[in-house]
């Protein structure tokens, strides 16, 4: 299992999650302040799904043969697609914040987008694949990738989750852009997606709220603009060193969501600039070593889905990263490896199993 894996990659995923676990530790402090029972909940839950969860998803990504997803790459995203409408039936799906993302099962709960992201991949890595030469044929390229990301905004944008969305659009855009995606059918694409954002802002006005934050953080700083204003104040008091590893005071009543979207404030205010960036180095290793197993990669579906799964990941932390540090619009996108959230942390070592798994392929390892 291990012998010919890219283990400059594997290591690196190792250092992430580790390194996560302690800074969500001390993130989980704010929780503590204000509900015990809630913090060791959480704990325990991302203990569970880190440790005994993720080291399975991980494992079972690396060890199936990521030339069985093509074989059943269309049942894969079906399925997904299905699993994903279930947060809106009635006695599954849980409403919070705004939006039904989420369906509880028992005990837990599960965000059934984050097995949506890699299906979609899956299913037009496959399909650019298979079609690529007929590519010139509107119906064999342009059309079924529409069919395709119009189920997935539909179900995406009625939750709502437009940061999901994002990393969803942006994995695929590139997988078929890279499959051999003609330049008009790109321009289309654009034109539509461009059409497709005006159109949503119009009708989700807090979209539009959001857009107005991000260019005048000074607007509102005691509601919209609450969230960054306090992430700005957390990473700029870390300075060139950071308060210290438990020593942030933004994660008491201060930031919202300390354990989620904010913990790369947390992170930033604890270990300063220099352990700031590097985090992000970490992560410019994964990007780096996941576009070499794209690259040379011993098939065109797995040079595809490497690089799908490579934009997936680092498209979520530039997300996550820009939105704390205010050069992004507030998407709610968790830091991946590090945030709380077990599906999302599963999801994501699931997908760097496989791509590990592509590089058992790869002529460099």
């Amino acid at each position: 299992m291990f012998e010919r894996i890219d283990k400059t990659l594997f290591v690196t995923i190792i250092i992430i999650l580790f390194f996560g676990l302690i800074i969500f530790g001390s993130a989980a402090l704010g929780v503590l302040s204000i509900n015990e029972v809630k913090f060791y909940s959480v704990v325990k839950t991302q203990l569970i799904f880190a440790l005994i969860g993720g080291a399975i998803a991980l494992l079972i990504g690396m060890t199936i043969p990521y030339k069985f997803y093509q074989k059943h790459a269309y049942l894969i995203f079906s399925t997904a697609l299905l699993f994903t409408a279930l947060v809106f039936m009635p006695g599954l799906s849980r409403y919070h914040g705004g939006a039904h993302r989420w369906i509880d099962i028992g005990s837990f709960s599960l965000q059934p987008s984050e097995v949506l992201k890699l299906a979609f991949v899956i299913a037009v890595s496959a399909w650019c694949t298979k079609y690529r030469p007929l590519f010139k044929n509107w119906k064999y390229g342009m059309l079924p990738y529409m069919l395709g990301a119009g189920a997935v905004s539909l179900i995406m944008l009625l939750q709502p989750d437009f940061g999901t969305y994002l990393v969803i659009m942006s994995s695929s855009f590139v997988v078929y852009f890279v499959g051999g995606a003609r330049k008009k059918q790109m321009y289309t694409l654009i034109l539509l997606c461009i059409i497709g954002f005006i159109t949503l802002i119009a009708v989700r006005p807090y979209m539009l709220e959001r857009i107005n934050t991000f260019f005048n953080s000074s607007q509102d700083i005691r509601g919209s603009s609450w969230q960054l204003n306090q992430s700005l104040i957390a990473i700029g008091s870390g300075g060139l060193f950071g308060r210290g590893l438990g020593q942030s005071v933004q994660k008491f009543n201060y930031l919202p969501e300390p354990i989620g979207d904010s913990i790369f404030a947390v992170l930033g205010e604890e270990i300063g600039f220099l352990g700031v960036i590097i985090i992000v180095i970490l992560y410019g290793i994964v990007g780096i070593r996941g576009y070499i197993i794209s690259t040379f990669a011993e098939d065109q579906f797995g040079r595809l889905l490497a690089i799908g799964i490579v934009v997936i990941i680092i498209s979520q932390a530039m997300i996550n990263i820009g939105s704390m540090l205010g050069i992004l619009p507030l998407m709610g996108v968790p830091l991946p490896l590090v945030s709380h959230g077990g599906t999302a942390l599963m999801a994501a070592l699931f997908e760097l199993g496989v791509l590990l798994n592509i590089s058992k392929t790869s002529i460099i390892v």
